[in-house]
């Protein structure tokens, strides 16, 4: 039984066979190797094997290249179609192809532009076989346009505000890339706070001062053309209200600058993007990006859920600090509703985007090349995918299928060509084009009709060398049409391989899957097809395998003895091993303790870090193997324990081999005391510029007694050693001999180089000098050189000593300067200084700013503008801009005192700038000055300005004289700060009765020209709290408060009306002498005393009475509250020290600061002037805290009370 391998495939009838059954033909297509010699007889149709890319950016600033190259037999000529006609380059002298190539060369760098050649191109490559088509190429020149000027405001917010900066970069081409940085080219620092979207803009989820800034500048990078355009700078100021509120508080009266909170909290709220629903689409196989930047107080936290559905693992990253969601390689499962969601402590937001994902086409079955023998059949098949479904469509030869020469062998079926009985005239190339809205695809595939006698492409008499019991294969390459059989035979013998024991593979190969020794020998494969035959020896040798005969062992040492490991090979005579140590699976440790020889491993001294796995691997050109043994490691019998110290001091220093710049110092080490030295470490001494003073010079491992130093030039050297191990440094070495080098030109130049001007006229250069080490020599000097950095072309130089200055006169004012400082010496100079830029001296500023203009905020605030003077007239470093600023008068006194100027600097080129603390109502001149590092320029023209009104503060003092039965007398002095015109007083009144009850409010306008006024018809015997405050065209001032008490009828009869004050003292006759009077005193005595011993008793029971409860619940509901910058009340209390008003606690509200009593003062039980008793006779003063003791006014007295005030204590 011969062992063929037969072409599988089977004869169709034309036009009846099924489409499957075409398409199952493909596998016995031929495919052509890739044989040199095969390809140099083969005729074959063109392939385009390079090509430029479909959208082809070029640089215009280069030529330009469009790739074509197409390999056939024979090989194929090329031609162009530009914007689908055909491209004559032989008119176009800027145009050349390539030769043997179709490649496009367009020389656009002596002449001619690149938008000139901007189009559609396609490069068709033909031979007598066919012709195969590029794909379009789109020829766009990059473009990295400037960015357009405009005018960008400086940008002025709150602390804790959001803010987004625009980019708004130039359409370039292709797109670019976008960051922010500052002056100084440092990126900008961004947060989860602060980011920058995929549109370029940066946003500020909420400001912070630090965020204030001049120089936000947004970047745009062409990479296409290696270029950075500049979006001009952004100037954001963040304005901390708690800080300004400080600046100016001293200066503020009762109102306040901002009134609302300065970190306003707030729930997240999107910044980008906008709405509540959006849409996204996306190409299958691209990155979708989607992003969701909030902002608010606190910053957001941003989530991303997808609706039913879950988020790719593999495929999702998070950028831009969860901001951003990408999800790579893109495909149609990944579309739906994506929600991103942004919380913060005071809520949550969401936002749904509804991605769509397209598909340009991409390929499902690509069609390949055919090649066919005369009267065979198959099938090319073009089957790509995409959403929208791709459209198919078919061309010969680059032409459309439906013009192109009928091919009776051919028949289209949508997606597939199926071939029946090809001829040689069949041989074409087919372009399958697949696309829709977002692409297309193009496929060349050929169609290669070939009558070829069978070829063997194996060389001939290949050697196979196979270890035994190991697979072997014999390779047999072949080619021929229609496909060739293939059989071997073994030793030239009559009868073919059999299948049993040998596998023979499509491609012609045979495999022997045990080799023995017995299947040494020569092996024939024999090709055949109808129209001829071809065979090719190769022959075969088996080899022994390598052994490991002797394998290491096991093994266990002590510390500081000798191990042995054997490794005896045995292996095929014809073959050389290698045999490699490893110890831990790792090369041997670079230790002269290993030594391999043939068959050993040794190791001497062995320590703890030798313990582990040793393997020894034997490997030849056809197999390894290894075998492998553990060492272990144990301390040795034990011996009395060393002394361990610090190393002895090395000694014996002798230099040899002394050279200008280097010299060889060797020495004798000292004791190590039983711990190995590590390192020696090397230091010199200089005597001639610093004796006494040792410097490090080197160190070298403690193995080394000698080191090669290198030397300074004229230096008096003396060296010394010390020794390190373990446990520390050994003391100095004695000293070497000393050894003077020889002079030598300096090897540096000073440093730190500078040039500023002292006075006007002149140019002070200093430097830090050499020190004497460096100086290489005697007879140290320096070269100060300096020209005009835009003037002089000649160097202005000067010798000097060894100092650090030099001053040159005469020079213009602030004019920049090169300068450099050179070093020399009696050898000779330093190499090259570098050259550094300075300034003359800087003078006064010549130009006041102009065009000061003042801009008043508010009654306290004023912002002040002017114009830049020119840079030239400054004559100086800019140190910016200071505004000197004084009272002139106050807008209502018309005072003339003159007021201390105050001054305000503005850092830098500031052109504006805020005046804090103004006072109100008042008359301002200011003017503005430039400074520089000199001082300050001429004052602008003083301007003028005035505060608008504000409201006044309190007035300065309110006192009750002459209290009398009805009547009160207020008395005050007008506001010391009255911020304005006062338009009118208000007074506000209402009493208090005996339970500390708040009655009806009165209110009282009063003539801003009095400081007097008189309340009549009040009631008598009682309590008024009186709350006062002046008023201007602004508002109500702060207000100040006072209580008083009318006087009482001394005969204690009440009065029949208010009106009857007239008549009390009709009444007052002398009813001390009365009996009725007499016994109510003493009636009224007796009921004092047993309440003052009830008192007494309940007092050391611990006994309180819960005043302040009674009190609030007879509070008066009309009562509204009030606050004191709008004239409105709030429940009786003192407005300053807002305490609720208790019996005994009535104070004026002018600041004063009462004395306390004592808790057991008679007064706190009830004897002082308020004590009040209830019906029933018990005491309702609050004891069980300290009273404020009242002072004196009107007729209140501060002596004991008489029986009449006790009984009209009585309710």
């Amino acid at each position: 039984m011969q062992l063929k391998i037969m072409p599988k495939k089977k004869r169709l009838s034309a036009g009846r066979a099924p489409l499957m059954l075409f398409l199952c033909q493909m596998i016995s297509a031929l495919e052509v190797p890739l044989d040199p010699k095969l390809l140099e007889d083969l005729v074959q149709p063109p392939t385009i094997t390079q090509q430029s890319p479909k959208d082809y950016i070029i640089d215009p600033r280069e030529n330009i290249v469009i790739q074509c190259e197409a390999k056939g037999k024979p090989p194929p000529s090329f031609s162009w179609t530009r914007n689908g006609t055909h491209f004559d380059i032989d008119k176009d002298p800027l145009v050349t192809m390539k030769p043997g190539s179709g490649t496009l060369i367009i020389n656009i760098m002596s002449e001619g532009k690149a938008e000139t050649y901007e189009g559609v191109y396609q490069c068709t490559a033909r031979n007598e076989r066919g012709a195969a088509i590029s794909n379009n190429i789109v020829i766009r020149p990059s473009r990295s346009p400037l960015w357009t000027k405009e005018k960008l405001e400086p940008i002025t917010l709150r602390n804790g505000q959001s803010l987004v900066l625009p980019c708004r970069p130039p359409i370039g081409l292709p797109p670019p890339i976008i960051f922010w940085m500052d002056n100084s080219f440092q990126r900008l620092p961004q947060s989860e706070r602060v980011s920058q979207g995929l549109n370029g803009d940066l946003y500020f989820s909420n400001v912070l001062p630090e965020d204030t800034r001049e120089d936000y500048i947004c970047y745009a990078r062409f990479n296409h053309t290696q270029t950075i355009q500049q979006k001009q700078p952004i100037s954001v100021k963040v304005i901390s209200v708690d800080e300004l509120n400080d600046t100016i508080a001293a200066n503020l009266s009762d109102t306040e600058f901002y009134g609302a909170k300065s970190h306003r909290q707030r729930p997240p709220a999107f910044l980008t993007p906008d709405g509540n629903t959006s849409r996204k689409e996306e190409l299958r196989g691209n990155v979708l990006s989607l992003e969701c930047i909030a902002e608010g107080l606190p910053t957001p936290i941003i989530y991303w859920i997808k609706e039913d559905g879950t988020l790719p693992i593999n495929r999702t990253f998070y950028r831009n600090f969860k901001k951003t969601l990408q999800i790579v390689q893109v495909t149609e499962a990944d579309s739906g509703n994506y929600q991103c969601i942004a919380k913060n402590a005071l809520g949550a937001i969401h936002h749904t985007i509804s991605v769509t994902v397209k598909a340009a086409p991409y390929w499902i079955i690509a069609p390949q090349n055919l090649v066919l023998s005369p009267e065979e059949d198959g099938a090319l098949i073009c089957r790509a995918s995409g959403n929208p479904k791709p459209r198919i469509s078919w061309l010969s030869n680059g032409v459309p299928i439906e013009i192109a020469p009928d091919d009776p062998s051919r028949k289209i079926d949508g997606d597939t060509i199926i071939f029946s009985k090809v001829q040689e005239r069949s041989s074409a190339v087919y372009q399958c084009n697949a696309s829709n809205e977002y692409g297309y695809l193009l496929a060349n595939a050929f169609v290669n009709v070939l009558a070829e006698p069978p070829r063997i492409l194996t060389s001939a008499n290949t050697l196979y060398q196979v270890i035994a019991n190991r697979p072997a294969l014999l390779d047999c390459a072949f080619f021929g049409s229609p496909l060739p059989t293939i059989e071997w035979f073994k030793d030239a013998k009559g009868s073919a391989l059999r299948e049993d024991i040998y596998v023979l593979h499509e491609n012609g190969t045979l495999e022997i899957p045990v080799a023995q020794k017995d299947s040494t020998g020569t092996y024939t494969c024999v090709a055949r097809n109808k129209l001829g035959m071809a065979k090719n020896d190769v022959h075969l040798e088996i080899k022994d395998p390598t052994r490991i005969i002797k394998q290491p062992e096991y093994a266990v040492v002590q510390r500081g003895s000798t191990v042995s490991f054997e490794c005896k090979v045995k292996h095929d005579h014809t073959l050389i091993p290698t045999v490699t140590w490893l110890k831990d699976h790792g090369e041997l440790p670079s230790d002269g303790r290993f030594t391999v020889d043939k068959d050993h491993l040794v190791v001497a001294d062995v320590s703890d870090d030798d313990g582990g796995t040793y393997t020894c691997v034997a490997n030849t050109t056809l197999d390894n193997v290894s075998a492998s043994a553990v060492l272990s490691v144990v301390a040795p019998t034990p011996t009395p324990a060393p002394i361990y110290d610090v190393p002895n001091p090395p000694f014996d220093l002798e230099m040899t081999d002394q050279l200008d710049r280097s010299v060889q110092l060797s020495w004798t080490p000292g004791d190590d005391n039983n711990s190995p030295i590590t390192k020696f470490i090397i230091e010199y001494e200089d005597a001639m510029h610093e004796p006494g003073l040792w410097h490090h010079q080197t160190e070298v491992p403690g193995t080394q007694t000698t080191a090669q130093l290198k030397l300074s030039p004229y230096v008096n050297y003396s060296f010394r050693v010390m020794a390190e191990n373990n446990l520390g440094r050994s003391l100095p070495s004695e000293a070497s001999e000393q050894y003077l080098t020889k002079a030598a030109e300096p090897d540096k130049n000073p440093t730190a180089v500078e040039g500023l001007g002292s006075e006007p006229d002149n140019l002070v250069i200093t430097w830090k000098p050499l020190n004497g080490f460096e100086s290489n020599g005697p007879g140290l000097q320096y070269k100060v050189s300096w020209r005009q950095k835009d003037g002089d072309d000649e160097w202005t130089s000067v010798v000097v000593a060894n100092v650090s200055k030099y001053i040159v006169s005469g020079t213009p004012t602030f004019v920049p300067y090169l300068i450099k400082v050179q070093a020399l010496n009696d050898a000779g100079f330093a190499p090259e200084p570098a050259v550094v830029m300075g300034h003359s001296g800087e003078d006064l500023p010549m130009v006041a700013p102009g065009n000061v203009r003042v801009n008043v905020v508010n009654s306290t605030l004023a912002e002040v503008h002017w114009d830049p003077v020119p840079l030239k007239s400054i004559r100086g470093h800019l140190q910016g801009y200071r505004i000197y600023y004084w009272k002139a008068q106050s807008s209502l006194t018309r005072n003339r005192r003159h007021l201390e100027k105050k001054i305000l600097t503005f850092q830098g080129s500031k052109t504006h700038g805020m005046l804090p603390g103004l006072e109100p109502f008042s008359h301002y001149s200011l003017n503005v000055r430039v400074v520089n590092g000199k001082g300050e320029g001429p004052a602008s023209a003083d301007k003028v300005f005035n505060t608008p009104e504000g409201v006044p503060s309190a007035p300065s003092s309110l006192k009750i004289v002459n209290p009398t039965l009805d009547s009160l007398t207020l008395e005050w002095e007008p506001p010391s700060h009255p911020n304005g015109i006062l338009t009118e007083y208000t007074l506000k009144y209402q009493p208090i009765n005996s339970t500390h009850e708040l009655g009806p409010l009165v209110d009282l306008k009063i003539p801003a020209n009095k400081t007097r006024w008189t309340l009549k018809n009040l009631n008598f015997s009682t309590r008024y709290k009186f709350y006062f405050y002046a008023q201007t065209a602004a508002g109500s001032g702060s207000q100040i408060t006072e209580e008083a008490i009318t006087t009482v009828d001394e005969a204690g009869i009440l009065p029949p009306d208010v009106g009857a004050g007239k008549a009390m003292a009709s009444r007052q006759v002398d009813i001390a002498t009365q009996g009725w009077f007499i016994g109510l005193m003493c009636a009224v005595a007796l009921l004092i005393l047993i309440l003052l011993i009830v008192c007494f008793i309940r007092r050391n029971k611990g006994g309180k009475y819960p005043v302040k409860e009674k009190e609030d619940a007879h509070a008066d509901p009309e009562i509204q509250p009030m606050k004191e910058d709008d004239g409105t009340f709030g429940e009786y209390s003192d407005a300053e020290d807002h305490k609720p008003l208790k019996k005994g606690s009535r104070t004026p509200s002018d600041r004063t600061v009462k004395k306390e009593d004592s808790d057991d003062s008679l007064v706190d039980y009830g004897e002082g002037v308020n004590g009040q008793f209830n019906e029933d006779g018990s005491f309702i003063g609050q004891y069980s805290g300290k009273k404020e003791k009242e002072p004196a006014e009107g007729n209140e007295s501060s002596e004991a009370p008489s029986p009449v005030n006790a009984m009209n204590s009585f309710v």
